[in-house]
């Protein structure tokens, strides 16, 4: 039997068109609210408080904005940035709410988990939202701790991608006394009693008993700062290597576990790659590798790699996670970690005292980080709808690139 001729070119539009049938789930909220005039001091607060990179990462997500009037109302009040990340986190439901399903809602009331709740600093059920269809033809949303008030109501759609992502205007700020509190600023944070106080307090104490370090620790709150602190027992076990340290190297060693920026998990989740640090400087990196391994945070050097194990504190701009063991600096040590590396002519700079370096703030990586997915409430995906739709999944290069293989092979015998 003689096998049909397929000629190069249809086998080109055949790959073509399948590479255009694959569903994207990228979406960029500031960018759709870019062309709302009316909702500019709303969009700018999403940049502000990081919740764009949050909102993007997502699959599946409904954002209730409020208009530039409404906004002022709120901000009338001079709540801190943690404050307004809070009240605007409880704007972003975990699910798609187009028009349509928002007068179609099944039984006629629904109740969503927000980003708010995805933090773990909502408690009870003060994260989610009651979205009820009302008669009339009226849509009302008020937070599910709110004793079934229901005082602000849908407008309008603004822009529906479904299932994908749905930005809706609603009539005012969802009134939340639990989001709305006021939270201490950076400088009120004790963030070596925190430390302290949850399994970390051996790297606490090294640090209050270094001033160098602690001074730039505590000058590069305000701007944001992630540190990432070892748990007792390895840092205990890691001692006395601290201790064969030049003065100089244990400022750099204790510099060199913070990052001069702020980093949420859902961040860390999402970067892969170098992340400068406190300590760097010039021709002395000091940096780490961010990776995911599987669920898990990672940060790495060539001489190891250590896991994050918990969040001791997420609050914008200040981060503070333990981890499983001490990530140590291929700067300051040798490969086998057994003791500290000495200072070659060529190195003396890693030892050395930098000028100043104490008083100056550390400058943020240059890359950007984007966010995440958080876990949602109750540990399933974000991106399950509630009315058991599938949501669009972004095709990623590897994918691409194994269909392309498995075409390649099926069309391959029929090419002349």
């Amino acid at each position: 039997m003689q096998l049909p001729v397929v000629s190069c070119s249809s086998v080109f539009l055949l790959l073509l068109l399948l590479l255009l049938a694959a569903p994207s789930h990228a979406h960029n909220i500031t960018s759709i609210l870019a062309g709302e005039p009316a909702f500019s001091t709303f969009n700018h607060y999403l940049s502000v408080t990081h919740l764009a990179d949050e909102i993007n990462s997502r699959t599946t997500i409904t954002v209730c904005a409020v208009d530039n009037d409404e906004m002022s109302k709120f901000l009338a009040g001079s709540p801190s940035i943690s404050t307004v990340k809070n009240v605007l986190a409880l704007h972003v439901l975990l699910d798609y709410f187009g028009e349509k399903k928002l007068h179609q809602i099944t039984n006629g009331t629904a109740l969503a988990a927000t980003l708010f709740q995805a933090t773990g600093a909502a408690p009870g059920s003060s994260g989610f939202v009651n979205i009820t269809d009302l008669k009339g033809g009226k849509v009302g949303l008020g937070p599910e701790n709110n004793d079934g008030t229901l005082g602000t109501y849908f407008i309008k759609s603004v822009e529906e991608v479904p299932y994908n992502i749905s930005v809706i205007q609603i009539s005012g700020i969802l009134p939340s006394d639990v989001a709305a509190a006021p939270t201490p600023s950076p400088s009120e944070v004790n963030f070596t009693s925190l430390m302290s106080a949850h399994g970390c307090k051996v790297f606490a104490d090294t640090l209050l008993g270094n001033p160098d370090a602690m001074k730039t620790y505590q000058d590069n709150t305000e701007g944001g700062l992630t540190v990432f602190c070892p748990l007792d027992d390895p840092f205990k076990a890691f001692l006395p290597k601290y201790k064969n340290l030049t003065a100089a190297g244990k400022t750099s060693f204790l510099e060199f576990l913070a990052v001069p920026m702020y980093l949420s998990m859902s961040m860390l989740k999402s970067n892969n790659g170098p992340m400068n640090t406190l300590a760097t400087d010039g021709a002395s990196k000091f940096d780490f590798t961010v990776q995911n391994d599987g669920d898990q945070v990672t940060l790495k050097t060539r001489l190891g790699t250590v896991r994050i194990t918990g969040t001791l504190l997420d609050q914008q701009p200040l981060a503070v996670f333990s981890t499983d063991k001490v990530l140590l600096p291929k700067e300051l040590f040798k490969a086998d970690a057994a003791a500290p590396a000495p200072a070659p002519a060529s190195e003396v700079a890693a030892d050395s005292p930098k000028p100043s370096s104490s008083s100056k703030k550390k400058k943020a990586p240059a890359d950007a980080v984007a966010d995440s997915p958080a876990d949602s409430p109750d540990g399933n995906p974000a991106d399950e709808t509630a009315d058991g739709s599938s949501s669009s999944t972004k095709l990623g290069g590897g994918r691409v690139l194994g269909l392309l293989g498995v075409l390649a092979l099926w069309v391959g015998p029929f090419l002349v």
